[in-house]
């Protein structure tokens, strides 16, 4: 028989288990919310009191959803952090009374199953998951600036040891179930179509005896060995004090110390395994209580909030119909041509003309895809069979035959304007009426391009950001001209590709490469007073970023640097202006790692160690390189003119919304995360102490810090809230 409850279904089979199926009514996927205390408390009432149920499986209603974990937006609602600590306890105790239960409770995880999902399965005796694609395991709560508060710092590492829950927990991966069995996570992994099945029937085993937890053999003979080596470790107050110092060491190292997260969900398994399980989830709940109300927290979570948005967002005026898109091609088979090829195959299941200018090229890019492949069977994230499929949905050409039924190409060659007339040119002439260009240009405008076109309507740009597979951010480039359904097609296709995707208007540099050249060239004008490049590096690294500005400009290529330069300092004038110096490394040759040198010396590195700092060019700049500037001054030389960038792009209408340029700083550029991006760290910081701080750089090193006039208006308004890009 059935009982239907709001969120909670229950059936009771014949043979005594009880199947307990969550199904979030008006959510795409199951979540966790503090609505359901009362629930939770009538679906174990009868759980506890029911004489006829023998064992009880939870599973989920919703298809490829188990449970996502808590909905962030209960954040919204409180504010105190003992309300948080309430919210932290009451979902303990909920998983408490699974634990608690007389009777064998088993997860039947099919699809998501992070944070809170897998909290609640932890607290059950065994799980078993579905083989597929959509079933991940994680606690990625980390990524939101806060640690597991069900219980699951102290249950993982129970379940798998310490220095493995270690792992998951601060970097907040995801394994998908083969994975997670392997770590010991998984009791079982099955076929969907035998999930249930497999669940009820282990959980009869459990009630009668039959077998037992998985413990120890958990994951097979290497999980044991895993554990039994972790054990020597673990298990005694010496090990544990190493583990823990050797985890923290690393993680600020990681860190900078600007995530308080990590340091906390260390904290608390090291309590729970010095004092008690009972000690560590107190310490859980408090620390999490500590952490919702953290910038950090309520930056990444406004991060998480809007790439989810985005996701939503179509960009163009409702009742839009988007271009279909079923066939792409790809003008340039180099590095990027072959990333954004390798994207549309893998991830959009589309198939793609890939062109080059002679055979030599287009055999690179073609096998830059089949050792794509070949790393992913080496892994096994996919079968030799899957890959070959994938593969043949790639065809090579040195001419513009199969293009006739391209509903968008995309153009990925050289940066000149002239070329890509030439390109456009020829996919007006061989291809459909209808049929998208888009350039991958990463400074020219937009506009320029589409003068040449006979259907500017056509034209967009979409900036990749190498290396393609790898970096989420997709930088669509709209002109007045564009077509609103162009638009939205190339949104689609981008989402589909994995991407993150913002839209912006067009300019010189559109945002991204406009923010940026300030950033990289202060950076190169520090050097040039003198400071080492390592000290630069350093600075900026402390500060947030991943990379340092030297390392990143030799990474990209100091002469491409120089070639935006002139466009950008041509529509902006002075605070655009590339530093002499830069024209003096490229005439010496140092254009950077693929040259073998540029800040840092490629040649000269010594497998295993550090890359050297290229020292002749202290020489050719006329300083010592060890000139001394206080590390934060370094940084925020820096960084200020990004935030002030970043204002001028918003006053000049280039970014419809501040939301946008964060996203593209954050997941283009490495913008610090922990920051919310460049405007909601102005708002942090203060407007009126950002264009204190600009004054006064300017005063002391030139016009170029000039505050954006948008920062000067909001430092001026009267009422607090114009004084704030966010409410």
């Amino acid at each position: 028989m059935a009982s239907k409850q709001s969120t909670f279904d229950i059936e009771q089979r014949d043979d005594g288990v009880a199947v307990v199926r969550m199904d979030v009514p008006g959510e795409a996927h199951n979540v966790l919310k503090a609505e359901f205390a009362g629930e939770f408390e009538a679906l174990f009432e009868r759980l506890r009191t029911d004489t006829a149920i023998k064992a009880v499986v939870f599973a989920s209603g919703k298809p490829g959803s188990f449970l996502a974990g808590a909905d962030i937006k209960l954040f919204d609602n409180v504010a105190t952090s003992e309300e948080v600590v309430a919210l932290a306890e009451q979902c303990q105790g909920a998983f408490h009374q699974i634990a608690d239960l007389k009777v064998p409770v088993v997860a039947a995880i099919d699809g998501a199953c992070l944070g809170g999902g897998l909290e609640l399965a932890l607290a059950c005796d065994a799980r078993i998951a579905a083989d597929t694609p959509k079933t991940l395991l994680g606690l990625p709560e980390v990524m939101l600036g806060l640690l597991p508060a069900g219980g699951g710092t102290q249950r993982l590492p129970a379940l798998i040891g310490i220095a493995a829950a270690l792992d998951l927990m601060l970097t907040g991966r995801q394994l998908r179930a083969s994975r997670a069995k392997k770590a010991g996570i998984l009791d079982k992994v099955v076929a969907p179509e035998a999930l249930i099945d497999a669940a009820v029937a282990h959980a009869l085993e459990l009630a009668a005896g039959k077998r037992a937890k998985a413990g120890l053999w958990a994951g097979g003979v290497a999980g044991l060995q895993a554990r039994v080596t972790g054990l020597a470790l673990e298990d005694n107050p010496l090990g544990r004090r190493v583990l823990f110092s050797q985890a923290r060491k690393k993680l600020r190292a990681q860190t900078k110390g600007n995530y308080p997260a990590p340091e906390r969900i260390v904290d608390a398994i090291e309590t729970g395994a010095d004092r008690g399980f009972e000690a560590g989830y107190a310490a859980e709940a408090r620390f999490f209580g500590e952490l919702v109300f953290t910038s950090e927290s309520r930056a990444l979570r406004h991060v998480y909030r809007a790439t989810e948005d985005l996701k939503k967002a179509t960009f163009a005026p409702a009742g839009t119909e988007p271009r279909c898109v079923n066939k792409v091609g790809v003008l340039g088979a180099g590095l990027m041509g072959a990333g954004i090829a390798t994207v549309t195959i893998d991830k959009a299941g589309l198939p793609v003309r890939l062109k080059d200018k002679d055979d030599d090229g287009l055999a690179a890019g073609i096998g830059h895809l089949r050792a794509h492949y070949a790393r992913r069977v080496k892994r096994r994230a996919m079968s030799r069979f899957d890959a070959d499929i994938a593969l043949n949905r790639v065809t090579g050409t040195t001419s513009y035959r199969g293009f006739e039924d391209c509903d968008l190409v995309v153009e990925a060659v050289f940066e000149d304007l002239d070329l890509k007339h030439r390109m456009l040119a020829d996919v007006e002439a061989h291809g459909r009426k209808d049929t998208i260009f888009a350039s991958n240009t990463s400074s020219i405008p937009i506009t320029d391009i589409a003068a040449g076109a006979k259907r500017p309507e056509n034209v967009i740009g979409l900036h990749y950001f190498s290396p393609v597979e790898k970096m989420p951010l997709l930088e669509i480039i709209a002109t007045d001209q564009t077509a609103p359904e162009v638009i939205a097609a190339s949104a689609a296709f981008g989402k589909a590709q994995g991407k993150t995707v913002i839209v912006v208007n067009d300019g010189p540099g559109f945002y991204t490469t406009r923010i940026l050249a300030p950033f990289l060239n202060e950076a190169t004008r520090i050097l040039a007073e003198g400071v080492g490049v390592q000290a630069i590096d350093k600075a900026l690294t402390r500060y947030g970023f991943p990379v340092g500005p030297m390392t990143l400009l030799d990474e990209v290529g100091i002469d491409i640097g120089t070639k935006v330069g002139p466009i950008l300092e041509k529509a902006f004038g002075e605070r655009m202006a590339v530093p002499a110096e830069s024209a003096r490394m490229i005439e010496a040759g140092w254009l950077g790692r693929k040259a073998g040198k540029g800040f840092y010396d490629y040649e000269g590195r010594k497998k295993g160690g550090k890359r050297p700092v290229n020292t002749d060019l202290y020489g050719l700049m006329g300083v010592s390189g060890d000139a001394t500037m206080d590390a934060t001054e370094i940084a925020e030389r820096c960084t200020f003119l990004f935030l002030n960038e970043a204002a001028h792009c918003l006053g000049d209408g280039i970014l419809s919304e501040p939301m946008h340029g964060d996203i593209g700083a954050i997941f283009g550029l490495g913008f610090p995360p922990f920051t919310g991006g460049p405007s909601r760290f102005a708002d942090r910081l203060g407007v009126k102490e950002v264009v204190a701080r600009l004054d006064a750089f300017a005063e002391q090193h030139g016009a170029r810090f000039e505050p954006a006039p948008i920062l000067r208006d909001m430092a001026r308004a009267r009422a607090r809230r114009k004084q704030r890009f966010y409410p």
